[in-house]
């Protein structure tokens, strides 16, 4: 398999962005989830949210590259038999995802950050505290990042029953290019 994406399908590289930041993207949600439900005694009350900081940062690090890698090999373009509005669709869609995911993102990072103190990265390294002290930012940022992150997550289950529509009843390459596949 190429890892550049070509004119009839996803290189390697952005297949493995593609689906290692919707795992973490629904991996991050369900840890969320569970942590806040923790109990003071419990002994992963630090551990979880330690760790969804840094897999938080890590797919920050990764929607990065993935924008970058957009520049350096463009995706396909979308199948022929894609009319005007469903093209459009796609596009938006694609869009609302992105800064769906830097924005709950971002949340996050403020929320960590709101008392000055950087965000350890797995114990290897340390991001800093860019922007901390703002009036009430853990708590703005805290709900920002609460309902972004449900709708992001539903937003992109309806991107993958859309993925699906397009396989099963259309029957067009939309899916099978994001699977490595020739259209």
């Amino acid at each position: 398999m190429q890892l550049r994406n070509s004119s009839s399908r996803y290189g390697l590289i952005s297949i493995v962005l593609h689906w290692g930041v919707a795992l973490a993207v629904f991996g991050l949600f369900g840890l969320g989830l569970w942590m806040v439900g923790l109990d003071y005694y419990s002994s992963w009350r630090h551990t979880a949210p330690e760790l969804h900081k840094s897999i938080g940062l890590t797919v920050l690090a990764l929607m990065l590259l993935r924008v970058l890698w957009r520049f350096v090999s463009p995706p396909p373009p979308a199948p022929a038999t894609h009319d005007a509005f469903t093209r459009f669709a796609a596009k938006a869609g694609h869009m609302l995802l992105y800064v769906g995911l830097f924005g709950v993102l971002i949340a996050g990072y403020l929320i960590s950050t709101a008392e000055g103190a950087g965000i350890p990265v797995f114990g290897l390294f340390e991001v800093p505290a860019l922007v901390s002290g703002l009036p009430d930012q853990a708590d703005i940022a805290g709900a920002i990042h609460f309902y972004l992150a449900w709708g992001l997550v539903i937003f992109a289950g309806l991107h993958g029953l859309a993925a699906l529509k397009h396989h099963f009843i259309d029957r067009d390459a939309t899916l099978v290019r994001m699977l490595g596949r020739k259209a």
